[in-house]
C-alpha cells in the first residue's frame, strides 16, 4: 500500500494538461459538493478521479489507451475496480480540455444518478 502512495504522490506531481485541468474543475467539492481525490489508490491500481462516497471513478484516456497493452491493462484494472463495487467512466481527455462545460455537466449527472441509486438502495 505504501508504495501506491508514493507513486500516486509522483503522479499528483506529473499531471498531464488535461488531468491539471479536471481537478481543477472537479476539487474542493466544486461539483455539487461532490468530494472527489485525485491519483487515488484502489487496491494495487490508482484511479485518475475518485469520489469514495458514491464508489465512482473518472479516468481520463489519452491516444496512449488506443494501445493494445494498454487497453488489456485498462480492462483489467476495471474488472477489479468493478469487482470491489466502483463504477469507471472514461473520457477522453479531448472533451476536458476543449469543452470542459460538457465534462462537468457529465461528471455531475453520473454523480446525481449514483447517489440517487444509493439512497434507493439504503446506503
Amino acid at each position: 500500500m505504501k508504495e501506491q502512495t508514493a507513486q500516486a504522490r509522483q503522479l499528483r506531481h506529473e499531471q498531464t494538461k488535461a488531468e491539471s485541468r479536471a481537478w481543477w474543475l472537479l476539487r474542493n467539492r466544486a461539483l455539487a459538493g461532490f468530494k472527489f481525490r485525485r491519483q487515488h489508490p484502489v487496491g494495487p491500481f490508482i484511479a485518475d478521479f475518485c469520489c469514495p462516497e458514491l464508489k465512482l471513478i473518472v479516468e481520463l484516456e489519452g491516444s496512449v489507451h488506443s494501445q493494445p497493452s494498454v487497453m488489456r491493462a485498462d480492462l483489467r484494472r476495471d474488472e477489479y475496480l468493478k469487482e470491489e463495487g466502483y463504477s469507471i467512466f472514461h473520457f477522453p481527455n479531448g472533451i476536458v480540455l476543449k469543452a470542459p462545460e460538457e465534462f462537468v455537466a457529465k461528471v455531475k449527472r453520473l454523480c446525481e444518478e449514483h447517489r440517487t441509486k444509493s439512497r434507493e438502495q439504503g446506503g
